[in-house]
């Protein structure tokens, strides 16, 4: 993603660029990937790519949408537990990734219809938030868990980095 032109911007844009990027890379990770390796838990507590997107689809309901009064889809999961961040049999790899975009697109239009310091109240929680700290708090934790999903990626097949790399004109074979 180029972000050139968000040197300057203002805040909320620039926060909002900051977990577009980081969202990207977790949406990056996936790709070239079968459903095997997606599924495949290379850490002792069974972590694994697909089961990070989906927590990371729940909280970005959670956080942005349910905290400001937006309707959440009906989770077929419980979000309270480590369901979240495991990737059933039946659920498939579609679904968990469709699921992950629709969460972000409603993150998205909270984010876009609401200023940086409105207030909204998780349903877990015993106090307000603002807007711009769940904007902090959502970099933190894609950025926290796209990390997770780097050093999986690598075990799997080798592959790092938080976005692909194109070849520079300037060195790449003709």
């Amino acid at each position: 993603m180029e972000t050139d032109g968000m040197y300057t911007a203002g805040e909320k844009e620039i926060l909002h660029t900051s977990l577009d990027r980081h969202r990207d890379a977790v949406l990056w990770k996936l790709r070239g990937l079968d459903d095997e390796q997606l599924r495949r838990p290379v850490t002792p507590s069974g972590t694994n790519l697909l089961g990070l997107v989906k927590h990371l689809a729940s909280v970005e309901y959670g956080w942005f949408v349910a905290s400001f009064g937006g309707e959440v889809e009906p989770l077929w999961f419980d979000p309270y537990s480590d369901e979240d961040m495991s990737a059933g049999p039946g659920e498939s790899t579609g679904r968990i990734v469709d699921f992950y975009g629709r969460a972000r697109a409603a993150a998205d239009a909270v984010i876009a219809e609401r200023p940086l310091d409105a207030l909204g109240r998780p349903d877990w929680r015993d106090h307000e938030v603002s807007l711009r700290w769940v904007l902090v708090h959502m970099i933190e934790e894609t950025a926290r868990h796209a990390g997770h999903m780097d050093i999986l990626r690598e075990l799997i097949d080798g592959a790092t980095g938080d976005h692909p790399r194109t070849p520079d004109p300037d060195t790449a074979p003709e």
